[in-house]
């Protein structure tokens, strides 16, 4: 959707909100209230044509709701806050040449940025061209179509360690990388986001096996940020490492700090409850809530209205399933 097309969408949807506090003035009926909500549910279908758009696949709004005008406008306003999108701005400011036993090559420094905000909201990785030459050929693979008129860096049989040619492929590889942002498909898909964070993943989970939850829990919560932010659409996605979190500060004896990354992947899995990760975490939670004089009740209703429902299956401990996520 083009800006103009969306600041018109806008302006309609606060058309019909200021409507409805118009209304609710005085006193409209059921049907009235209805045939607004059915009419502002409609427009935001024709906003966000695409499901995976909304951060809540159950989220959409029946004509039927009981909701009152207060919570309908308070829906709307979380609704337009989930459903904007997150803008990244990529920079590559410095390199460092790595020479390791016989080879030797440029590390790349990545800046990911979120417009608008602080420094406390970017993430720093590092690639080399090899790494780029990789995600090329495999978006080549799957979006064909779309990479047509993407331009990559050639390599070159000399010079590769000049400054003039580092300092061409820092501008080259971000202009790169803000291209395949701009794609709406490339963006989201899984080959992108894995070139971004797969490989801070894989270290995190290796000191997690490993026994090194200080260095693991470092990692993540590095890399938790911009998952969330290349994930919006996606939210279940970033579960396994919200898990992983949780696995990490209660080994290290940090209860709260595991009951609140706990509390942020159960929300992600409300309408999820076949999710691998559903049980092992509700039964995480109901450990460290009674550790910590919480509330443990309600999550133990949850887990024994799941048992009810399903057949008896192995279910793995939260701690088993992350220690074997990323294995080669």
């Amino acid at each position: 959707m083009d800006q103009d097309s969306h600041c018109t969408a806008e302006r309609e949807l606060l058309e019909a909100v200021s409507r409805i506090t118009t209304f609710s003035t005085t006193n409209p009926s059921d049907e009235e209230q209805n045939q607004l909500k059915a009419e502002i549910s409609c427009q935001v279908r024709k906003e966000n044509p695409e499901k995976d758009d909304l951060q809540d696949s159950n989220a959409s709004l029946s004509p039927n709701s009981a909701m009152t005008t207060k919570e309908l406008q308070e829906y709307w306003r979380n609704e337009k806050r989930q459903c904007r999108q997150v803008k990244l701005l990529f920079e590559i400011p410095s390199t460092r040449i790595v020479e390791h036993h016989l080879s030797k090559y440029v590390m790349y420094k990545i800046i990911i940025l979120q417009t608008g905000s602080f420094d406390n909201n970017k993430s720093v990785i590092e690639r080399r061209y090899s790494d780029f030459e990789k995600l090329h050929r495999n978006l080549l693979e799957e979006f064909s179509e779309e990479m047509e008129e993407v331009t990559f860096p050639k390599k070159t049989l000399t010079g590769n360690f000049t400054e003039e040619i580092i300092n061409e492929r820092k501008l080259a590889f971000k202009d790169y990388l803000r291209l395949l942002y701009s794609m709406k498909y490339i963006r989201r898909s899984k080959k992108f986001i894995d070139f971004l964070t797969r490989p801070e993943l894989q270290e995190a989970y290796g000191c997690l096996r490993g026994g090194q939850y200080t260095k693991a829990l470092e990692i993540l919560l590095e890399v938790i940020g911009l998952q969330e932010r290349l994930t919006r659409g996606n939210p279940v996605s970033i579960v396994p490492t919200l898990c992983a979190i949780v696995v990490c500060h209660k080994d290290l004896e940090n209860p709260a700090s595991a009951f609140e990354y706990g509390e942020k992947a159960l929300s992600r899995l409300r309408v999820h409850t076949s999710h691998r990760y559903y049980i092992p975490l509700l039964e995480t939670m109901i450990t460290l809530a009674y550790e910590l004089g919480k509330d443990f009740l309600s999550l133990q209703e949850k887990l024994e209205e799941w048992k009810a429902k399903k057949d008896p299956i192995r279910v793995f401990t939260l701690k088993e399933l992350a220690v074997r996520e990323y294995v080669q």
